[in-house]
């Protein structure tokens, strides 16, 4: 919808924005010198943990993740806050406190923030990155020949979706906050040595939503070998049990008709592709003479990083997702 509205702005032609709008990346580029640009992203949500701390963690953490996924570092953060009138106030003393920790770790400052009354919770951050101009690493530039290396397991949608019913398991739901508050700091850091053409992080549009807007953006076609994605555990488990958010129907409505299956993709890993992430991996396209490489050094440095597909010429299907 808000792509669809977006695209019958007017727009404004300003030769400094790097990175806007028009390629659905995530975060917009402003150059303020020949070798200084700002990062710039937001993002809040509503609770998917019942812990306040680890809540605002999360936030942080997804927050974060944007200017991680330009190739940038987090200098400074604005805080978002929704809560409501006669709340218990430890409880946002929790949730900024669990924010607070990701920001020190990530060596960003907070300094502001604005907050409404609202009947439902909501906490999020306005991140500022800094970066070089030439070394952007947008979700457009993926080639023909590159190879795709994801660095986390998905299915934190589904789980939230059992947490939130009360049907999740303690070890799937350890395993999804792991994931969830792991910053995207480390495989940043270490992307950076390699011959990376793309890059974008996978959150709330699932694993093909945001392939599909690195295909499209890059002109290229990409094949997923679903053997080597990498998922949580319990995430199937939810997916059979029927614990699938609004969110993962809508992102399959909108992207699945790009998609085309080999006949052994089991029906319950179709159905995970299009999970919404929160706080989740990198997607990079990197030269194939560099990927084994860059895997090793990314497990190497405890990121479980895995090369799960490969960049195409265009073609039809846009994606084609196979065993």
């Amino acid at each position: 919808m808000l792509d669809s509205v977006l695209g019958k702005l007017a727009r404004q032609h300003d030769p400094n924005v790097l990175i806007g709008f028009e390629t659905a990346d995530d975060a917009g580029v402003y150059q303020l010198t020949p070798e200084l640009a700002l990062v710039q992203t937001v993002d809040f949500f509503t609770p998917i943990v019942d812990e306040p701390y680890i809540f605002g963690q999360i936030a942080a953490s997804n927050a974060l993740s944007d200017v991680y996924a330009m190739g940038g570092k987090p200098i400074s953060a604005l805080a978002l806050v929704c809560f409501p009138d006669g709340g218990e106030i430890k409880m946002l003393e929790e949730m900024l406190a669990g924010g607070l920790s990701k920001l020190v770790e990530a060596n960003c400052t907070v300094i502001g923030g604005h907050s409404i009354r609202d009947e439902e919770i909501k906490l999020g951050y306005a991140v500022t990155g800094t970066i070089h101009p030439q070394r952007v690493l947008a979700n457009r530039g993926a080639q023909p020949g590159d190879r795709l290396i994801f660095t986390k397991a998905i299915g934190t949608g589904v789980i939230s979706t059992a947490i939130k019913r009360g049907k999740a398991n303690v070890a799937w739901v350890r395993d999804a906050v792991r994931s969830m508050t792991t910053l995207n700091r480390a495989a940043a850091e270490v992307v950076s040595g390699f011959e990376v053409h793309g890059m974008t992080d996978v959150t709330g549009f699932g694993l093909v939503g945001h392939a599909r807007e690195m295909a499209v953006a890059s002109g290229v076609s990409l094949r997923i070998y679903t053997s080597r994605v990498q998922l949580l555990e319990g995430a199937l488990e939810c997916v059979r049990a029927g614990f699938v958010p609004g969110g993962l129907k809508a992102n399959r409505s909108f992207a699945e008709d790009c998609v085309e299956y080999a006949s052994d993709v089991p029906e319950e890993i179709r159905t995970l592709l299009y999970d919404p992430q929160t706080s989740g991996g990198l997607l990079i396209a990197v030269a194939a003479s560099d990927a084994g490489h860059l895997v090793r050094k990314l497990q190497s440095s405890k990121i479980g990083a895995a090369e799960m597909g490969e960049v195409v010429q265009k073609q039809k299907p846009l994606i084609a997702v196979v065993m």
